[in-house]
């Protein structure tokens, strides 16, 4: 699956290599309740070309609009800010008082956008700088911790790829429903599979594949909390080697898949092995929000859904599920 920011840039190159102009829009900040976060895009061309989304409703037919009528953003960049008064915001419908900031600009050149396009599709981070004073626009490595968007005086910086790391221990079916619906949420997908039989059958384009030991893999590559990992293999020489390193990094999601008799053994291993009860209560397993599903691509929602709330902060931080009777009934058997 393709990221919604490379649905984005696709379409308004389409529409102005054809001949037209469009309009690209930038969430810069938000206050209060705000539909669209920071970073999210909005492509404008002429009549019955949209693509993205910025805040829906009310908000966006007025800004269509005066992008179209040549109101807003018609020679250089432009600021524009919905909701700053209540009976604003009430007009566009802009949730509990929130108010929105955006970023306008005037796309005519569709090869402008070409380096961003090829960094989405190969899955490389880039950050695209543009000068609301000028217009001017260049491309900058993106740094780690570098911020999804940000305003700065007269620079819009916007990062284009993946700014989260989803490493995959396991490479089969399910495995593969995760990682098209992670790349769909911008992470890179990094799979790790030491078995032969299973590594030779990975088919995922715009995945990273490691062939070697979980363990090794997960101290050389997660260094900070924008890293999640998962253990789907159902092999306990292989998952509890991955789970021993991860529960002990700083990444902000570790998931196992199983059942809750699977759950329990395995958590009686890794007490045996001295993990200790502190990261233990950091895991996430049953794998997955408790909606039922069975099938893999169900499976793989019920776990995407579980990443986007552990991503967001709305679960609180770590937590021992396990205490939980209604949250074991996870999305997965053993």
């Amino acid at each position: 699956m393709d990221s919604s920011d490379l649905n984005v840039i696709r379409a308004l190159q389409d529409w102005v290599r054809a001949g037209g102009r469009g309009h690209l829009v930038t969430v810069v900040k938000t206050w209060g309740s705000s539909p669209r976060p920071a970073g999210s895009l909005l492509a404008v061309g002429g009549p019955g070309h949209l693509m993205g989304s910025v805040s829906g409703g009310c908000v966006e037919d007025d800004l269509v609009a005066r992008l179209r009528s040549g109101q807003v953003a018609s020679e250089r960049p432009e600021r524009v800010v919905y909701g700053v008064s209540r009976e604003e915001g009430e007009r566009f419908g802009l949730p509990c008082g929130g108010t929105l900031e955006l970023v306008c600009e005037s796309i005519d050149d569709a090869e402008a956008l070409e380096p961003v396009r090829q960094a989405l599709e190969q899955r490389r981070a880039v950050c695209r700088e543009l000068d609301l004073n000028t217009g001017t626009t260049r491309l900058l490595p993106a740094q780690p911790h570098t911020a999804a968007c940000r305003l700065q005086d007269s620079l819009l910086r916007k990062v284009f790829g993946p700014q989260w790391q989803l490493i995959i221990i396991g490479a089969a079916e399910l495995s593969r429903c995760i990682a098209q619906l992670a790349q769909a949420l911008d992470y890179h997908v990094v799979v790790c599979d030491p078995r032969a039989d299973y590594a030779a059958t990975w088919d995922v384009p715009g995945t990273e594949l490691v062939a070697g030991l979980p363990d090794d893999l997960i101290r050389a590559r997660v260094s900070d909390e924008r890293s999640a990992i998962i253990t789907l293999t159902h092999d306990p020489r292989v998952d509890d080697m991955a789970l021993i390193e991860a529960l002990e990094s700083p990444a902000f999601y570790v998931g196992a898949l199983g059942s809750r008799r699977t759950t329990d053994a395995r958590l009686e291993r890794l007490r045996q092995l001295d993990v200790p009860a502190t990261a233990l209560a950091r895991l996430h397993a049953p794998i997955g929000l408790p909606i039922g599903s069975h099938a893999p691509m169900e499976i793989a929602v019920a776990i995407a859904a579980e990443l986007i709330a552990a991503r967001n902060n709305a679960l609180g931080g770590a937590r021992d599920r396990l205490a939980d009777p209604a949250a074991r009934k996870a999305a997965s058997a053993a």
